[in-house]
Order: structure tokens, then C-alpha cells, then sequence
């Protein structure tokens, strides 16, 4: 196989067509001109020709004639042949969407209005041909992305929102380029264009202040070091066509300044902090040219969570307007600009500083989507827009027209096992995909996915990074968000493609089966912010958790006592209730015994299909066998929760009938979990170690003996459960 490349550039007007020509040909030499300026394109040409490697060296039937391959950067005036193809078909095309059409003379072209569209269009031509390895079978096709907003939420190890040992133990991994070029390719793959960085103050990591010097602790070696690290994350993510933007929260300086210049760390509203914010801002835009945009956040140190000095909505607004407003609109060049939703408290408040702004392109307006526990219903049930977690419509009721609202997707709930569910994430889109939508946040608060902590060196574990271990999240997120009628078939072939032919339709069917589990626990167990449940480990470890005053496990009690997050559920106690008082309950409802069956149902199904999966485990990547023992730890902690559920109503039923039978029930139904725990901990013991929680340092004082997360720590608990139902009278 050769490849040949040329540079073929020509500036005639200002608009600009992206063309890709396939000659349908043997693929025993394949002659690619294109742009080579453009590593974007350069990174799309090298995949492109590993699939055509692949698929030479699998013996694959072609044609006889000889081909070339042709990308050229060209505009309407350039080439009459070409016009009039283009004149015919562009229209249908948007920013960063690409046609592939079939031509004369065995020719297909891919045309796009920008590089990013001409490397997916690469990409879908590479998939193309691993599905059907023949130039000539190569399909017509349009495609434009359903959201033009597709980021990545990355929080960062320094100056972190979370600081503890499950964040510090990232600072190595996240300093090295060789890292975020593996992240950003990743990023390409799946057809994320937005890589959105967060802690609380960037500022000393990247610039000394002009008025403000003592504000970094970095010596000029040190921020020279940094400056380095950062102009060329941002170059590398620009080369990929993916924007970069750093948020941050709000009123906070580095401890430096606050001893420098006498200032408090937090909610100081002073007018050095509210000079240095804005000079800050205005100086960081000016020294790092390839930085997409700034975000920020109106809710801690605002005075809020009981904190002294509470700041209304106007007050919140006048400080994002008097600081990162103006310091962006005295910048010698404009940048985008991302508003958070959280606690903003009013949203004509935040309209009022977006129409101020005047900025030359949307502002992004991010909303959590169910709190910090996207991955529950696709239903939206409450935002984190003010204190009581309510849903505020004000922010798209009118709809707006200088910014749109991209939900963010924040998972709390599985840092270790791996998930993907398309047919959620396909739902999630058709329920929430309104006019004034343009996008989606994913990522973490508490989990940051650089090293991976949580797995031994074990034979399974053949990645080097944990965003590579969770590539089936990433996958499915990124791809669906650009373009939600992808079928399942495409998926499957992902699975083969990483592990080879025989497995892909089984592979996804049992992962999506196991992956409703904590989509099911979140959606009936209701949780608002961080702390207040992690699926993965049944745990609520924050204020819902201690209602027992035991531990941060979610006990049966617990259980019982807890509402539901969807409104379609009713919580235990409600239902017995109902039950003893001989109420009608609707149809449309699920009740916790209805919903026990349907996971139980889901369950024994993935853990069927996991068993004849390995039966195929011979001459595979041996993480195959880690991803079937994921599935299988899913699936056992789902009938755990199935009985668990059973358990809780049969426990109070007994409380209110005082029926003996119902007692025994539930101590049955409880030892059951215990078996499933018990399988739990099995399938993880020898694969993952016990690792730090996000924020350890917060549950210490009430928990003393939670200085690491393992299943099997929490065996007490789940047969603790079983004497609170022996015990109860």
C-alpha cells in the first residue's frame, strides 16, 4: 500500500469547501493529496490508512482497476467539474457535517464545509469499509451534527474543586502532553469538539499578574514551565478542531494573594479582588491565543451552603458582569463565554448580564441535568439552579436567542465498573433535545479520568489511562450526541473491532442490560448533589447515608424511607401505604415491586449472555475478561437492589399489618442480598484495590473507619440489614 500527499491550497474567495475524493480502486496503492499543514486531517489520513491495511491483509475481493484518493481545500471558482457537484449538494451540509456522494467514473466524494466535517467523513468511509471491506459498496450519505456543543467536563488536579487523595494522585498524569494527545485523539474519535477544564482559580498556573506578581507561587522557571504545558494543550486541541475553555468558580484568590494583599481566599468582594479577577481574566486571554473561551459558576463562596456574606441574584450577576464580563470585552481578541446555571437564583438576572455582554457569538448556558446524577431518568425531574433543586424554566421560558442551554450530564454514581447504555442516551436526546438545546456536558466533579487508580496490575488491565478503560462511555456519549440515529449494528462493531468478530451483538445487549442498574437506583433513589448517592457502591455518603448514624451505606431503612427522583416511581413507604389503606394505584406507575422484577428480569438476562461470552474468551485482548466480569458485578448488584427492594416492602408491611409471615419475607429476601453481595465482591476482589473516595476529608469526622471504597468493606452492612429486619417488632 502507498500513500502519497500534497499540498494543494488555494485562497480565492473567503468561503472555503473541503472535498474528499475516493477513486473506487484496488487498495494496493491509494494516493491521498490533502492539506498537510493540517494535523486534524493528517490524524484522520493515518486511520483511514490503517483500515485499508487491515482490510488489504484480510484477503478482501476489489476491483481491478488502479485509484487514487484526492483531498483538497478548494472554493467555488476553482474547478468547473467540481462546482457544479458542489452547487448541487452543499446546501445540505452544516458546520462540521460532511455528504459523502457517489460520482462518475467510480469517484466519491466527501464535501464539508470545514476540516472537522472532512475527518468525520474520513472516519465514516474507514467504518464503511471495516462493515463491507469494498471501495464500490461505499453508501451515499448526509450527516450534521444534532448538537453543535458536544464537550467534556475534565476537572483538574490543581487548585481542585475536590482536593483529597482521589484528586492529588492525578497531578503526574495530568502535566504529561503525552496524555492529552490520547485524550484528544480519543476526543476526535468519538466526535467531541469541546474540552472544558475546571478548578477553582487557574489563574497562578498560567500567568503572573501584571499588578498583582505575589498572586502565583510559581517562580518564572516554574510558570515559564507552565506556560509551556498549556500553550501547547490548547495548540494541540485547536490542530484536532476541538475548543478549549477553562471554568472556574467565582470569588476565589490563590492563598498567595490573600496573604500578599490582604484579602480573604473566598467570597472577598473587595476592590483589589474584584481588580485582580479582571485584569486576570483580560491578561489570560491575551498571553494564551489558542484558548477557546472562559466559564463560570455563581454558586459556592457566594455566600451560599450557610456561609457568611449571602449574595442575592443581582449581587451574584453584577460580580460575573464587573469581573469576567469585562475582563473578556478588554481583551484584544473576543472569546466565548459559558454561564452556569447553578444557583443563579434568577434568570432574568442572567439575562440581563448575557444582553449586557453583547458578545459576538452565543453564550453557552450549562444546566445539571437531575442534579449531579445525569445518569438516572431521562426525565428531567430537578436542575441545581437554586437552593431547593427545583426545575427553573425562566432559563429557556422565553426562549432565548444570544445563548442556548447545554445540559450537563454529571455522573457521580461509577468511577470504577464500566457503563454504556445507547438506548438511555438515545432517549435522553429525544426527551431533551428542544430549540433552545444545543448541547451536552459529560464528565465528573469527583472523578477525574487520567490514571487509573481503582484496578491492580493485573493480566486483565492492558490499557495505560482510565478515560481508555471507560472507552464504551465515551463512545457512546460522543457519537450519539453528533448523530442519535446511529443503530446499534454500529456499536456492536466497535466491540469487534477492539475484540474481535463473534461477540458484538451479545457484548452490547449484556452491557446495556447491566448498565440500567444504577440508572435504575438513581432514578428511584433520589439524590441532589455530589455526595448524596454513588450507585456503584450503594452508598449515599453525605446527608441521606447517616440518616442511620451507622454508615454511609444506603440501609433498608434508608431504603424504605427515601422519595424517588422520576415521579413515575413510588418510593417504598408510599406504596405500603397505599397498599394497607386499599388505594388504587395507576397503571403508569412503578411501584418498587414492579420495579424489582423488571431488574432482576435485566439482570439474569446480561448474566446469561456474560455466561456463553466466556466460552469465546480464547485469542482475545485479555481486558475482554475484565469487561465480562464488569458486566457480571452490574448485574449482581442490581438483584441485589431487585431484593433489596422486595426486602424494604415486606419489612414495612410488616411495621403497619403486623403480619408475621411478612417479617420472615423480608429476612429472606435480605439474607438473599447478602449471597449477591457476597458475588460482588468476588467478581471485583482480585481485579480492584481499595481506592480513596473523592473528598475523603469530608466523611472522615462522621465516619472514621471510611478511608477507602471496596465492595467488600461494606459486607457488615448488607448483613446488618438482615438483623434490623430479625430485630424489628
Amino acid at each position: 500500500m502507498k500513500i502519497l500527499s500534497n499540498k494543494i491550497v488555494r485562497f480565492i474567495s473567503l468561503i472555503y469547501l473541503h472535498s474528499f475524493l475516493i477513486t473506487n480502486l484496488v487498495f494496493s496503492q491509494v494516493n491521498v493529496t490533502y492539506d498537510t499543514s493540517s494535523t486534524l486531517l493528517r490524524i484522520s489520513v493515518s486511520k483511514l490508512e490503517k483500515v485499508l491495511i487491515d482490510v488489504k491483509s484480510h484477503d478482501i475481493q476489489h476491483p481491478a482497476e488502479e485509484g487514487i484518493f484526492v483531498l483538497s481545500t478548494r472554493t467555488k471558482t476553482s474547478n468547473k467539474d467540481f462546482l457544479r457537484l458542489v452547487e448541487r449538494n452543499i446546501k445540505g451540509v452544516q458546520k462540521e457535517g460532511f455528504r459523502i456522494q457517489p460520482a462518475k467514473k467510480n469517484k466519491i466524494f466527501i464535501i464539508a464545509t470545514d476540516e472537522t466535517g472532512c475527518a468525520y467523513g474520513m472516519q465514516e468511509i474507514a467504518e464503511q469499509l471495516r462493515d463491507e471491506p469494498k471501495l464500490s459498496a461505499i453508501k451515499e450519505k448526509i450527516v450534521n451534527p444534532a448538537f453543535g456543543f458536544r464537550a467534556i467536563k475534565f476537572n483538574l488536579p490543581w487548585s481542585p474543586y475536590r482536593p483529597g487523595p482521589a484528586t492529588d494522585l492525578h497531578w503526574e498524569t495530568c502535566r504529561d502532553l503525552r496524555f492529552w494527545e490520547s485524550f484528544l485523539n480519543m476526543m476526535v474519535e468519538n466526535r467531541f469538539n469541546v474540552l472544558s477544564l475546571w478548578n477553582t482559580h487557574p489563574f497562578p498556573y498560567m500567568i503572573r499578574a501584571h499588578n498583582y506578581p505575589r498572586a502565583t507561587h510559581l517562580n518564572d522557571e516554574e510558570l515559564a514551565d507552565w506556560r509551556h504545558f498549556w500553550k501547547e494543550l490548547f495548540r494541540m486541541a485547536k490542530d484536532r478542531g476541538l475548543e478549549t475553555y477553562l471554568v472556574n468558580w467565582n470569588i476565589v484568590v490563590s492563598p498567595e494573594f490573600a496573604e500578599a494583599y490582604g484579602a480573604d481566599v473566598h467570597n472577598d468582594r473587595s476592590e483589589p479582588v474584584r481588580k485582580y479577577t479582571r485584569e486576570s481574566v483580560t491578561q489570560l486571554i491575551n498571553e494564551y491565543e489558542d484558548l477557546t473561551g472562559l466559564g463560570v459558576t455563581l454558586a459556592d463562596w457566594m455566600g451560599n451552603w450557610g456561609q457568611k456574606g449571602k449574595m442575592t441574584p443581582a449581587e451574584r450577576e453584577d460580580w460575573i458582569e464587573e469581573t469576567f464580563v469585562a475582563g473578556m470585552k478588554a481583551a484584544n481578541r473576543p472569546v466565548k463565554f459559558i454561564h452556569r446555571a447553578v444557583l443563579a437564583g434568577d434568570p432574568m438576572e442572567m439575562r440581563r448580564v448575557i444582553d449586557n455582554a453583547d458578545l459576538p457569538e452565543q453564550t453557552i448556558v450549562e444546566v445539571k441535568f437531575n442534579w449531579s446524577h445525569g445518569h438516572s431518568t431521562p426525565k428531567l425531574s430537578l436542575t441545581h439552579s437554586n437552593d431547593s433543586g427545583t426545575i427553573m424554566r425562566g432559563f429557556w421560558d422565553p426562549k432565548p436567542s444570544n445563548y442556548f442551554i447545554a445540559w450537563m450530564i454529571r455522573n457521580e454514581d461509577f468511577f470504577v465498573l464500566r457503563w454504556g447504555d445507547p438506548e438511555f442516551i438515545r432517549q435522553h436526546i429525544a426527551r431533551n433535545h428542544h430549540e433552545y438545546v444545543d448541547g451536552y456536558f459529560v464528565g465528573s466533579e469527583g472523578y477525574i479520568p487520567a490514571k487509573d487508580y481503582s484496578h491492580t496490575l493485573h493480566p486483565h488491565k492492558t490499557w495505560n489511562f482510565a478515560f481508555e478503560k471507560q472507552w464504551l462511555f465515551y463512545h457512546l456519549w460522543g457519537r450519539l450526541t453528533y448523530n442519535p440515529q446511529l443503530p446499534d449494528r454500529f456499536f456492536e462493531s466497535g466491540f469487534e473491532q477492539k475484540y474481535g468478530p463473534g461477540i458484538g451483538k451479545d457484548m452490547l445487549r449484556a452491557t446495556s442490560l447491566a448498565s440500567s442498574v444504577p440508572l435504575n437506583i438513581a432514578s428511584f433513589y433520589k439524590g441532589t448533589w455530589d455526595f448524596t448517592l454513588y450507585c456503584e457502591g450503594f452508598l449515599a455518603t453525605w446527608q441521606a447515608g447517616y440518616d442511620d448514624q451507622v454508615s454511609p451505606f444506603i440501609s433498608v431503612d434508608e431504603l424504605i424511607r427515601h422519595k424517588t427522583l422520576d415521579q413515575s416511581y413510588i418510593c417504598i413507604e408510599d406504596f405500603v401505604q397505599s397498599r394497607q389503606a386499599n388505594e388504587a394505584i395507576a397503571d403508569d406507575k412503578i411501584t418498587p415491586l414492579k420495579l424489582a422484577d423488571t431488574v432482576e428480569q435485566n439482570c439474569f438476562e446480561a448474566l446469561r449472555l456474560v455466561k456463553g461470552l466466556r466460552k469465546k474468551t480464547e485469542k482475545r485482548d485479555n481486558a475482554f475478561i475484565s469487561e465480562l466480569d464488569d458486566i457480571a458485578t452490574w448485574a449482581n448488584l442490581g438483584l441485589y437492589f431487585a431484593d433489596k427492594l422486595r426486602g424494604g416492602v415486606a419489612l414495612a408491611t410488616f411495621r403497619q399489618s403486623k403480619q408475621s409471615n411478612e417479617k420472615e419475607k423480608a429476612i429472606n429476601y435480605l439474607k438473599k442480598c447478602v449471597g449477591h453481595w457476597q458475588e460482588v465482591v468476588r467478581l471485583t476482589d482480585n481485579r480492584y484495590v481499595t481506592m480513596p473516595y473523592v473528598s475523603m476529608g469530608h466523611h472522615q469526622p462522621r465516619w472514621p473507619e471510611f478511608t477507602g471504597f471496596h465492595w467488600k468493606h461494606f459486607l457488615k452492612d448488607v448483613k446488618q440489614d438482615v438483623e434490623i429486619a430479625r430485630t424489628t417488632k
